[in-house]
């Protein structure tokens, strides 16, 4: 940049700001003009040719719109902030005069030529350069508000040029003086101009100084006033008056036997506080500080249950079946018993929605004898809800776990953590990290709340979480619980809670009486058959509770006096049946076979539809299949072209012959390699003519090689295809160890297949084959 005359430098417009040489000042832009311009330095030699506005408000501009003088400015940083603006920091190096600016492109480019310092007369310079140097030392002598660093640089400056560059950008004064400080070429007219700029700011310096004096003598007047109040309090104390804030605060600490640090935290905050006056913002901050370490439980805990025999009795009257959490809790117990003490686990549990999660964490406590409390992490997204703020921000407070354990006063409570999977995060921080230290039994021990800026134990707290999956589960956080899977409810686990817990829950909350409601076993049935499809039993109780409500209005209306609702009242009170097993099960039909699938809610049937067409060889997809569903698809055409002669098919088909596979339902979501084997079942069913049997329901994803690969949640597979009146299910042979986990009822009933190629699953499934 040695040359006077520079062509095309990007200029950088600023809004109410005006830079000088010798200053390295940062600032932020937003505007796309600027944005554009800050990139094409970047990409370029890293100048930029900043100019100030002379219309501050105005955001669209155009040349006119700007100072023809400016400086030319060295990028050295860019730094990028939320909501699409910048930070950036220049170094400014010479002043320069713009003698023509254009825009290319969405950037103003200037030609510009260097502004040269004029001097004149070099006595009359250093007379006026050493009037303005003793100004700038008496002015930073006085001024509060120029910081050490800009006072350290004015005072060492030796150029008069470079002093009234510097003293421009730290002096106060308007952007129009500045302008004119920057715009004159003579030194000599710099300096007088600078002398007369800092002759005002003393004259302001100095009224600022009796405006202060004057200030003071009224704080003087308030801290009399204060010393007073000390002596009156010390006076009532002389006479055996109730005891003062400061030592009723001292003595409930003493008393609350905190951790060594804690209560030295404490006393320390706790005699800030008494310096301060009450009318002081600071005081109250102080103050509600010391009542949450007041308040907190440090040392309170609620006595475990000690007879194993006593919560398991608990649990089991609350829910029926949910054996893996029954038997984990006892093994806990029995250890508590056994060590007389340990570091509490931290559970997992996972499942579809409505199986009893979120309740059974409720019975836990119960079970334990221990104080229950829940925190909903659906929808959390900043951190500061778990790890809380700083007391020096306004309104700040502890984060929701510290104020869950102040709620149930022990600091041994079940801490039930719902809907994990559900947590976010955005700009104010992730708070699924802040909650790696609260669910990590090595550190929970010494959990630092942001507001409370002390350890708090909270190891001893039974952390529960719930999720309907993991897949949105950090692995981080989920390496530190322990999962147990809650899986979907057989029709008779169903008909059980129904007849243990859910008549007598919605009948009381009804007000009916149980002497005038019955509702028969065949009646649950149909509801569970005709009136719901899902894995827990949520549907099943408000279905409940609509025949309670129903009964309410018949024995209100004094017509009858008992109500017993069998299967066939059923449809009277609830209407016509929403779903009709028999639908699933069709008869024996070319191109389509019956597939199993895993879904948040539970398992569920898959219809794969197949249809060859004459055409080009083409490969339709629909069904709103996803990437991997669609990859099982191509496999599966793969395999049969590469075997067309295996299965009687003329190979040539393929090149005229378009294949169409859809699966219905269109609306929804569809993924996973799991149904591989269907599609290439329905497939060469269609190609070869041969009806798939409809008795059959298939899972399992297919190689290139015609092997089949394992799947997951085989138990809801399962007790879907059971639902739907399925007889054979065709499965991986590597699954047969997954067959324990299904209710000896359920395998019972269906006549499990296990294949480990896809021939086996054709001579199965296919009619003919």
């Amino acid at each position: 940049m040695a040359k006077s005359t520079i062509e095309k430098v990007p200029l950088l417009a600023l809004r109410g700001r005006v830079v000088f040489p010798d200053t390295a000042p940062s600032f932020d832009i937003g505007r796309l003009v600027s944005l554009n311009a800050v990139r094409y330095a970047s990409d370029g030699d890293t100048y930029l040719f900043v100019v100030a506005q002379k219309d501050a408000e105005k955001e669209q501009i155009v040349p006119d719109d700007l100072y023809s003088v400016g400086v030319v400015c060295k990028l050295r940083q860019v730094t990028r902030l939320p909501g699409n603006t910048v930070r950036i920091f220049v170094e400014g190096l010479f002043r320069a005069t713009a003698v023509r600016v254009e825009e290319v492109e969405g950037c103003m480019l200037a030609d510009i030529e260097r502004l040269e310092t004029v001097h004149s007369d070099d006595r009359l310079e250093e007379a006026y350069f050493r009037t303005s140097k003793d100004m700038v030392h008496e002015i930073c002598q006085t001024e509060a508000r120029i910081s050490k660093n800009a006072a350290s640089e004015l005072e060492l400056c030796s150029d008069p040029d470079q002093l009234v560059n510097i003293a421009g950008h730290y002096l106060r004064i308007s952007v129009e003086q500045k302008q004119t400080l920057l715009e004159c070429s003579r030194l000599i007219e710099r300096l007088k101009m600078l002398d007369t700029i800092l002759n005002d700011e003393l004259e302001i310096v100095r009224l600022e100084r009796k405006i202060n004096a004057m200030v003071r003598q009224n704080i003087d007047k308030n801290q009399k006033e204060y010393y007073l109040r000390e002596q009156l309090k010390a006076i009532h104390t002389e006479l055996g008056d109730d005891e003062d804030e400061k030592t009723e605060l001292e003595r409930k600490i003493k008393e609350r036997h905190m951790p060594a640090e804690v209560e030295e935290k404490a006393l320390k905050e706790l005699s800030r506080m008494s310096k301060m006056q009450t009318s002081s913002p600071d005081y109250n901050v102080l103050r509600v500080y010391i009542d949450w370490l007041l308040d907190l439980p440090w040392a309170e805990t609620t006595e475990d249950t000690k007879d194993l025999k006593d919560a398991v009795k608990v649990l089991n009257d609350d829910h029926y079946g949910l054996e893996k959490i029954k038997e984990r809790i006892t093994e806990y117990l029995a250890v508590l018993q056994l060590t007389g003490g340990m570091n509490a686990p931290i559970l997992c549990f996972v499942g579809p929605p409505g199986v009893g999660k979120t309740s059974i964490a409720s019975s836990i406590a119960r079970a334990l004898g221990r104080k229950f409390v829940r925190m909903s992490l659906g929808g959390v997204k900043d951190e500061s809800e778990i790890r809380g703020h700083r007391k020096t921000y306004v309104g700040a407070l502890p984060g929701r776990i510290i104020a869950g354990i102040k709620t149930a006063g022990t600091s041994n409570p079940v801490f039930l953590l719902d809907e994990i999977d559900k947590l976010s995060s955005d700009m104010r921080g992730d708070p699924a990290s802040a909650l790696l230290e609260v669910l990590d039994p090595a550190q929970n021990s010494t959990f630092r709340d942001r507001y409370l800026e002390v350890p708090y134990d909270l190891s001893k707290v039974l952390f529960i979480t719930t999720a309907n999956g993991l897949d949105t589960v950090p692995a981080p956080l989920l390496d530190r619980m322990e999962v147990i899977e809650l899986n979907g409810y057989t029709q008779e686990e169903k008909r059980e809670i129904a007849k243990r817990y859910l008549v007598d829950k919605r009948r009381e909350a009804n007000g009916v009486k149980k002497e005038q409601l019955t509702v028969t076993d065949d009646a649950i049935d149909e509801i569970i058959n005709g009136y719901t499809l899902e894995a827990g039993v949520r549907n099943l109780e408000r279905n409940i509770d609509a025949i309670c409500r129903k009964a309410a209005v018949k024995l209100a209306s004094g017509g009858v006096e008992n109500i017993t609702v069998n299967a066939g009242l059923v449809s009277e009170m609830l209407g016509a049946r929403r779903y009709d097993r028999d639908n699933f099960i069709a008869s024996d039909e070319v191109g389509a076979a019956t597939g199993l699938a895993w879904t948040a809610v539970g398992g569920t049937t898959l219809t794969i539809e197949v249809s060859a067409m004459h055409g080009k060889g083409d490969i339709l997809l629909t069904g709103k299949l996803g990437d991997v569903m669609k990859e099982s698809a191509r496999a599966a055409i793969s395999y049969i072209r590469a075997n067309s002669q295996t299965y009687g098919i003329d190979s040539s088909t393929f090149e005229t012959t378009d294949i169409h596979i859809h699966v219905p339902e269109g609306a929804t979501p569809k993924d996973g390699p799991s149904a591989g084997i269907t599609m290439a079942t329905a497939i060469l069913s269609a190609f070869t003519g041969k009806p798939v049997k409809s008795s059959v329901a298939m899972t399992g994803e297919i190689t290139l090689r015609g092997k089949v690969l394992p799947i997951g949640g085989l138990k809801e597979k399962a007790l879907a295809a059971y639902r739907v009146g399925v007889k054979d299910v065709i499965i991986p042979a590597d699954n047969k160890k997954d067959l324990e986990e299904i209710p000896e009822n359920i395998r019972e009933k269906l006549h499990f297949i296990p294949v480990t190629d896809v021939d086996a699953v054709f001579k199965s499934a296919i009619i003919g084959i």
